[in-house]
Formats: structure tokens, sequence, C-alpha cells
């Protein structure tokens, strides 16, 4: 009987797999398809890490929200200030594109020890 029901179950759990992978109406892509796609920011254990990266123009950043439920925000500081801007979070992912080069500061509104920085440059 279980070599019968084995086969059955890698089925169900190949089935399984696909569907959670198929695309939906959320536009918010996962850490995984983040990491392939351009740099990524964790926020996890009350920072921001790396707390600094330098992208090109044109690359999107991503910030992925996993601190254990705790709630943390992307906050722009002086020239970034309007620009990044993500609502509180305790999961998912923020993403920005950043068009211009510069420095960009940013911290999280809660927590403003936080502090990190994504310098832009021209490729």
């Amino acid at each position: 009987m279980k070599s019968r029901l084995r086969p059955a179950i890698a089925g169900l759990v190949l089935a399984l797999g696909l569907v959670g992978c198929s695309s939906g109406t959320d536009s918010t892509p996962s850490a995984a398809e983040t990491t392939a796609s351009g740099p990524v920011v964790t926020i996890s254990g009350m920072a921001y890490s790396p707390a600094s990266i330098t992208v090109n123009v044109g690359d999107t950043v991503a910030w992925v929200f996993d601190d254990n439920g705790m709630a943390h925000d992307v906050n722009g500081l002086g020239d970034a200030k309007g620009k990044l801007r993500s609502p509180l979070k305790k999961s998912g992912t923020y993403t920005y594109t950043f068009t211009e080069p510069g420095t960009y500061d940013y911290t999280c509104t809660p927590h403003p020890e936080m502090r990190g920085t994504v310098v832009v440059e021209t490729p």
C-alpha cells in the first residue's frame, strides 16, 4: 500500500507547489523573484541588511520585510524624503526604481536608529 501512496502524495505536493507559484493579482514579487531581478535589502533583526548598497541608474531595489512580525517601513531622508516611502509592513516587499544618480538615505519611522543608504551610479 505504501508504494502506491508515495507517488500519489508526491503528485499532490507537486500540484500544490505549482498552484503556489502561479501568478495572481498580487504584483508584489516574492523574495526569490526580487533576488533574480535586482538588489535586495532584507529588513530583519531591527536592521537593514546590507545597510548600504550601490546600484546603477534604472535598477529596482527590493526591501523584504522579515522581522518576526515587527512592523517597519522605508522612509527617505533629505533629498530622498519625497521619493522613498513605503507603508508600515510586517511582511512582504517594497520596491523602488532609481532613475537618477545620487545618495539616498533612509530610516524606519518607528525605529529611527535603523538607517540605510542606496548609492546610485550612472553605468
